[in-house]
């Protein structure tokens, strides 16, 4: 399987975009498109396969790293590769991205390839069964509309279903769509203008969405989503000891990818992982922490300790009323 992790994750993308620079690239240009490609922990990975020549992609020159391949290199696609193509566009979220016509002509092209995996070979032990409905076409609808609306940066009319069920309706900015491996639900990142005129940061379930309406509205400056994310966090991050025991380490930064965080290496088998986050995501994040058992300990902060604590009692209770 290290074939397939490095064709396909982004330490690749990362060093593929890299390669490409005739006069080389120094750790900070690495580092630059870390950050805007990877994560940060990539780094702690990256930095010694090149420095130690594991990977002979490139030659040390100053500060510099310069490509060893020529100029005409070209890596054409891979049994395994034209594979794990066609299962995705075999994954029923695909309709929300290609219509019918679209996907077919791809999976034409790809006829005489086996498919890498089949949905029903997947277990989630952990997934709640309430998922969405990815193939309603009102959904599919709704999804395309947002994705629109957030390439072209304009505001929609959205109606919405409250938890409380009343019927609400406003003008939103999207930002960004968020896939929830444990809900298997789609939910959206938008910006609201408050009363004093300031953007508010909210969250709306797709599956909630009544109507997607797009306006012939641009906002008069740029947003940074980022920004608005982080002014939402408690001052304090979770705070993660992570033993790198049975992958531990490589299935933590996969569990917790969609946050904001920042990964240490301590010794030799143990990391920290600092997880910045907000009330909204506070519950999802203690039942991730959770799963990974006695591999992780939380060290802080004192209020998601508490909360964990409190879902722990609750949990032994429920075992012992069973």
């Amino acid at each position: 399987m290290n074939l397939f992790s490095e064709v396909y994750n982004s330490y690749y993308q990362i060093l593929q975009s890299l390669l490409q620079y005739p006069e080389g690239f120094t750790l900070e240009d690495l580092k630059g498109k870390v950050k805007e490609q990877g994560f940060e922990e990539s780094l702690l990975y990256l930095i010694p396969k090149l420095s130690s020549k594991e990977w002979s992609l490139c030659e040390k020159d100053g500060i510099h790293y310069i490509s060893t391949l020529s100029d005409d290199f070209y890596v054409p696609l891979t049994t395994l590769q034209k594979s794990y193509v066609k299962s995705i566009l075999l994954d029923k979220r695909m309709k929300l991205f290609l219509d019918d016509e679209q996907r077919n002509g791809l999976l034409s092209l790809l006829a005489d390839v086996e498919i890498l995996w089949e949905e029903n070979q997947f277990h989630y032990y952990d997934r709640f069964a309430d998922g969405d409905d990815f193939g309603n076409p009102h959904y599919i609808a709704c999804f395309r509309s947002l994705l629109t609306a957030i390439e072209q940066h304009c505001f929609v009319d959205i109606e919405y279903t409250s938890k409380t069920n009343h019927r609400v309706h406003h003008h939103y900015l999207p930002a960004r769509l968020e896939y929830s491996v444990k809900n298997d639900k789609f939910r959206l990142l938008a910006l609201e203008y408050t009363k004093n005129n300031r953007m508010r940061l909210e969250i709306l379930n797709l599956d909630r969405i009544v109507k997607v309406t797009l306006l012939d509205k641009k906002p008069d400056t740029a947003v940074d989503l980022n920004t608005l994310i982080r002014q939402t966090y408690y001052k304090e991050p979770v705070r993660l000891l992570i033993r790198n025991k049975r992958n531990a380490l490589e299935r933590a930064m996969l569990q917790f990818a969609n946050y904001d965080k920042n990964t240490t290496k301590l010794s030799e088998d143990t990391y920290e992982c600092l997880i910045y986050y907000n009330e909204k995501q506070e519950t999802e994040l203690l039942i991730e922490v959770l799963s990974f058992g006695p591999m992780i300990k939380v060290t802080g902060n004192e209020r998601f300790l508490g909360e964990l604590r409190k879902r722990l009692r609750h949990q032994k209770q429920w075992l012992k009323d069973k």
